[in-house]
C-alpha cells in the first residue's frame, strides 16, 4: 500500500537508528506533539531503540484526552435530554464526566449516535426536524474544517436544528504553554503533520527562535518518526532552533488555504481550558457571532456546571509530559481500558491507552535488538 509498507521498512529504519546514535553526544529530551505518533512510538518500541539518553516526552497531543471535564459534562447533560439527538465520533462516548459517559446516558434513554462525520449529524437534522440534533465538535486544527464548514452549510440550508457542542483546540498556544512551564524539560519538538497539512508552518518559526528549540514536523508511520528525531537531535547537536518540514508529501509551508479560510468564516479564536492542563490564552476556537445561533452551549444554556476529577488520576500530569503513564499508581488496576479514570486510557490516541495495549505495564523494558525483536516490519 503506497506510503504504509514503505514508511515501516526495517533496513531504512536501522540505518535511521545508526545515523541517530552517530550523530548523539549528550542527552536529549523530545516531544511528540501528537497522541497518534505517541502510539507509533509505543506500539513500535522505538523509543526503546533510540540510543540512551535520548527520551521522547508525550505531549497533549490527543483532543479527546484535553477535552475538559466541563465540557464533557455539558455534554452529557444535553445528551440526557428528551427532545435532543446528540451525534459523536465513537471515541468520546466512553470518556468519563464526572458521574457517568455517553454510554450510560444512551443506556438510560438517551438518543445518542455514532457517526463518522459532522455531515451525517446534519443529516439526521434534515430527517428529524421535530429534535435537536447536537453534534460534539471535539479536536485540534485538523478536525476544525469539516466542523465549520458543516455549520456554514446549515446556515445556507436554513437547517435551524442543528447545532455544534464546540472544544477544539490549537497546538501552538499549547507548545508556547509547554516552553513557560517553570518544569519544562522539552528540549525540541516533533510537530504533527496532520496538523500542518491543514494550517501550513507559518506560526512556529516565531516559537522556535523565541525558545530556541527545534521544531519538525513529522508524519505517523515508523519511519517518519525517526526521520523527525534524527533531523531534531541534528539541529540540537549543532545548536540550531528553527522550523523543518520532514513531511512534505503532506505538508506545505502555506497548509490548506480554502480549510484557512472556512475556518476564518466559522470560527474565532478564544481561551480554553485543557484538561488537566488548564486555560491557555488563545489556544481554541469557538463559533464566531455571524454563526452563534448553531452553538449549542448557547442554544441550551447549560451554564456552569459542577465538576469532580478522580483524586486517583493523574492523567493532567502524563498530558504535561511530567510523568509516564506506568508511573502513575493508578495505571493498568484501578483504572485500565475497561473502568478508565481519565480519558487518556480510553481514548485512541491516549498515552495511557498506548502504555496499556501494548503492554508497557511497569518500568521501562531494557532496549529491543535493533529491528529483529521490534514490530516496524
Amino acid at each position: 500500500m503506497k506510503y504504509l509498507e514503505e514508511f515501516q521498512n526495517p533496513e531504512l529504519a536501522r540505518r535511521l537508528l545508526d545515523d541517530i546514535r552517530a550523530t548523539v553526544t549528550r542527552p536529549w529530551a523530545l516531544m511528540e506533539v501528537c497522541g497518534g505518533q505517541t502510539h507509533t512510538i509505543i506500539r513500535h518500541g522505538i523509543d526503546q531503540l533510540l540510543p540512551e539518553g535520548v527520551e521522547l516526552i508525550h505531549g497533549p497531543g490527543c483532543p479527546v484526552c484535553v477535552t475538559p471535564l466541563e465540557v464533557i459534562d455539558k455534554a452529557l447533560e444535553i445528551a440526557s435530554r428528551p427532545d435532543v439527538v446528540f451525534c459523536s465520533f465513537g471515541d468520546m462516548l466512553r470518556v468519563p464526566g464526572t458521574d457517568k459517559d455517553l454510554f450510560r446516558v444512551r443506556s438510560e434513554g438517551g438518543d445518542v449516535r455514532v457517526v463518522y462525520s459532522p455531515l451525517d449529524a446534519l443529516r439526521i437534522a434534515e430527517q428529524n426536524p421535530d429534535k435537536q440534533v447536537v453534534f460534539f465538535g471535539i479536536g485540534f486544527e485538523t478536525t476544525a474544517p469539516p466542523n465549520a464548514m458543516t455549520v456554514y452549510q446549515a446556515k445556507k440550508r436554513g437547517i435551524r436544528n442543528f447545532s455544534l457542542l464546540v472544544s477544539h483546540v490549537r497546538v501552538p498556544p499549547a507548545i508556547e504553554a509547554i516552553m513557560q512551564s517553570p518544569d519544562c524539560r522539552v528540549q525540541g519538538f516533533l510537530a504533527a503533520g496532520h496538523v500542518c497539512s491543514v494550517m501550513g508552518t507559518a506560526e512556529y518559526p516565531e516559537l522556535a527562535e523565541r525558545f530556541e528549540v527545534p521544531i519538525v514536523v513529522t508524519g505517523f508511520e515508523p519511519l517518519d518518526i525517526l526521520e523527525g528525531i534524527r533531523r531534531t537531535v541534528r539541529q540540537l547537536e549543532r545548536g540550531e532552533h528553527t522550523v523543518d518540514n520532514a513531511y512534505p508529501r503532506a505538508v506545505r509551508e502555506e497548509g490548506n488555504p480554502a480549510a484557512q479560510a472556512m475556518l476564518a468564516d466559522v470560527f474565532e479564536t478564544t481561551d480554553r481550558a485543557w484538561r488537566g492542563i488548564g486555560t491557555i490564552p488563545q489556544s481554541g476556537w469557538r463559533l464566531s457571532s455571524r454563526y452563534r445561533e448553531f452553538d449549542a452551549e448557547h442554544r441550551f444554556d447549560v451554564g456552569d456546571v459542577n465538576t469532580c476529577e478522580p483524586a486517583a488520576c493523574r492523567a493532567g500530569e502524563v498530558l504535561q509530559g511530567l510523568l509516564k503513564p506506568h508511573e502513575c499508581e493508578a495505571f493498568g488496576t484501578v483504572c485500565t481500558p475497561r473502568n478508565p479514570l481519565g480519558a487518556t486510557m480510553v481514548s485512541s490516541e491516549g498515552a495511557c491507552a498506548a502504555y496499556y495495549l501494548y503492554r508497557r505495564l511497569g518500568a521501562p523494558a531494557a532496549p529491543a535488538a535493533p529491528l529483529e525483536a521490534s514490530p516496524v516490519a
